[in-house]
């Protein structure tokens, strides 16, 4: 056991590793995680890396933690709080504004100065749900010698993270500014974890990748040294009006009614401040619940500073971080989705859905896409047209997850960057949005056969690549990079028992740059 005594013996910032337990000493506290010896992991959980995010700053840009904040001898042996989604009507146990923590996963015996390269896991749901609490033992199993760390991070979510509108007095996209502040966590305090602060990939799916997108364009294209490479499963082109839109307005007002401080107020936003965290989480449910035709109310907006320029043109325009990337999606991208929406004019699974309800869906999730744009939409999507909610499932699929990866992937090859894209189809366990992280965060040994097979793949393409700027694999197909520099082609087809380079089809090419031709009606 190790006691306090022994502890403040130790120098500022070293580690050591004793009984099952090893202690990383930072200059705000020091941190006991837990040694698995069987998978071989070393877990610190609920390591704050940020002020607690709450009273005067609420909504404001986080704090980064440094040697002000004495937190003692904290045992990093369970995960800190999730932050709270939407929907969400009361807070419950486990979840809090005081949320913004790092759960820290290193091969067990590293020490100090190892050097191992930093995968950094974003979380998906939206931008209104999920947490970081993923499984990290089966990557990093699969990792090359001598590993990597693993680094996933929690940040605020739904209204208490991207609430915006001209009235708004707060930091615009909090939560992206959450992820920002957790890379430099990294930067300053990896190290004594083993890891090497030159060498972090970002990661993410669905708006977890849609935040390694924004992180590349963030602050025009400077990543400010806080990753060397980037990562998208499913990367989600968000509907980004202006901050201070009218669009966002109604949200801001219609979130400010439900929270009890309506324009009546003297001070909406010092009304806002007062009201405890269940008011608000039930308040930004009830304009979820309002909005009936959209899938998320609350997402990232166009601030004019750290996020100036909508991505479809700031790729074109090459204003991004000029380093690796490897993205990619799955075949059924935009199944079910509009089967969850509560408006059934805009549900494409009704018996009755027509090219008018395709229409209503997808202007419940891009507010200014026009007539003019769908009907050219739907002449593009008429090899579909068989059935209204596969055309709508199509249409949206690509627009929002497919289509972005192939541009991001498509801009970094002009850059002259390693630029890798991949393509998952699976019809074992499904191809549908998020069911690649099936054959990333669960254990192999629950699979057999061709499945087992590519799990055991994909984990090594994806850990290899953070490790070595490579996507390689045991016993499969070699992943070349991308050469077109318009199509994103050619791409890793992910299938079991069918690993193999497949290129971009014209029709499809053809219909991404057309959602990318209309992108002042989808992108912003």
């Amino acid at each position: 056991m190790v006691t306090p005594a022994a502890l403040l013996a130790l120098f500022s910032f070293c580690i050591s590793t004793a009984f099952g337990e090893t202690t990383v000493k930072l200059d705000y506290g020091t941190f006991i995680g837990v040694d698995n010896t069987t998978t071989k992991v070393t877990s610190f959980k609920g390591v704050r890396y940020a002020q607690p995010p709450t009273g005067e700053l609420r909504w404001k840009a986080p704090v980064l933690v440094d040697s002000s904040l004495n937190l003692g001898v904290v045992h990093a042996t369970s995960f800190g709080n999730s932050c709270i989604p939407v929907p969400q009507a009361t807070v419950q146990k486990g979840i809090s504004e005081d949320c913004l923590f790092a759960n820290i996963y290193v091969p067990l015996g590293t020490k100090s100065g190892s050097e191992l390269p930093v995968m950094v896991w974003i979380h998906g749901g939206g931008f209104q749900t999920g947490n970081g609490q993923s499984n990290p033992v089966p990557l990093m199993q699969h990792a090359p010698s001598p590993g990597m760390i693993l680094v996933t991070l929690e940040y605020r979510l739904g209204q208490f993270g991207y609430l915006a509108g001209p009235d708004f007095e707060g930091s615009y996209n909090a939560g992206m500014l959450d992820q920002r502040t957790g890379l430099r966590w990294i930067q300053k305090y990896i190290s004594e974890f083993g890891g090497d602060p030159k060498k972090v990939t970002i990661w993410g799916e669905s708006a977890g990748a849609g935040a390694t997108q924004f992180h590349l364009i963030a602050d025009d294209g400077d990543e400010n040294g806080l990753f060397r490479a980037a990562m998208g499963d499913s990367a989600s082109l968000s509907y980004m009006p202006d901050c201070t839109s009218e669009y966002l307005k109604d949200v801001f007002d219609l979130f400010a009614g439900f929270a009890g401080c309506s324009e009546a107020c003297d001070d909406v936003m010092e009304c806002l401040l007062e009201k405890n965290a269940s008011t608000i989480a039930s308040a930004g449910t009830q304009v979820v619940d309002n909005r009936t035709s959209t899938l998320f109310v609350f997402a990232p907006c166009i601030d004019g500073t750290f996020l100036a320029t909508p991505p479809v043109e700031a790729f074109a325009s090459g204003k991004f971080a000029k380093v690796p990337v490897l993205f990619g999606s799955n075949t059924d991208e935009g199944a079910n989705w509009s089967a969850d929406l509560p408006n059934p004019a805009a549900n494409t699974s009704e018996p009755n859905a027509d090219a008018t309800t395709i229409f209503n869906f997808l202007a419940g999730q891009w507010a200014t896409l026009s007539q003019e744009s769908f009907e050219k939409a739907l002449d593009l999507y008429a090899d579909f047209n068989q059935s209204i909610s596969l055309q709508g499932q199509q249409m949206y699929g690509e627009a929002r997850y497919i289509c972005t990866g192939l541009m991001i992937s498509a801009a970094a090859k002009r850059e002259g960057l390693k630029s890798f894209q991949y393509h998952y189809d699976n019809p074992d366990q499904g191809s549908t949005h998020g069911a690649d992280l099936t054959g990333l965060f669960d254990p192999v040994s629950e699979f057999k056969g061709d499945d087992a097979a590519l799990f055991v793949a994909m984990q090594q393409f994806w850990t290899s690549f953070v490790t070595d700027g490579h996507p390689t694999a045991e016993n499969t197909s070699t992943w070349t990079p991308v050469t077109d520099t318009k199509s994103g082609s050619p791409r890793i087809l992910l299938h079991p028992g069918a690993v193999a380079m497949e290129d971009v089809t014209g029709a499809l090419a053809e219909r991404c740059a057309f959602w990318h031709s209309i992108s002042s009606e989808i992108s912003t």
